[in-house]
């Protein structure tokens, strides 16, 4: 786990034997070794140890794994998974990078101004503008028309000569 440019001072170190069984709540930087069954929320760096583990969601400003995460990881900054991470869950970053042989399933929305989810207006019909249920329904009701109309031309056709045939019989 690569904190190359920058010297990160660990505040909190969960060892390898731990397991912490509900959500766990940090303000400073941790190195996580050990199991977490529930939420993590870290106000700094955090970084997972390869036999780290967390089982629910993850926040914190920035992120290295190594270990296994299965739930949604948010980072402010930068998530990093190197080549023993394994998340199951979607990420929520400005930067990843994400090393050959790194496990990740889920989906990545990267390089948003703000992290928090937006939700939209709901759009009104705007005057004069036809929803596209209703243009999908315009079309289909045209095209059976125009087949109709088609339909009904190659009849009269075929009428017509067979009318021609019988007259030159005659």
């Amino acid at each position: 786990m690569s904190t190359k440019n920058s010297q990160i001072k660990i505040t909190t170190i969960i060892g390898k034997d731990v397991v912490i069984d509900g959500d766990f709540t940090a303000t400073g930087s941790v190195r996580m070794d050990g199991t977490v069954e529930g939420n993590v929320k870290v106000g700094g760096h955090l970084l997972v140890g390869v036999s780290g583990k967390i089982h629910g969601d993850l926040e914190a400003s920035s992120t290295a794994i190594g270990g296994e995460i299965i739930g949604n990881v948010t980072a402010l900054e930068k998530t990093e998974l190197t080549s023993t991470a394994r998340v199951i869950g979607d990420i929520r970053t400005n930067l990843i990078v994400i090393d050959e042989k790194a496990i990740f399933q889920g989906k990545c929305d990267m390089n948003q101004e703000e992290l928090k989810p937006r939700r939209r207006a709901p759009r009104e019909n705007r005057a004069g503008k036809r929803s596209a249920k209703d243009a999908l329904r315009d079309a289909l009701k045209a095209a059976e028309e125009e087949a109709n109309a088609s339909d009904a031309a190659e009849g009269a056709t075929a009428a017509s000569a067979d009318a021609g045939e019988e007259n030159t019989l005659i």
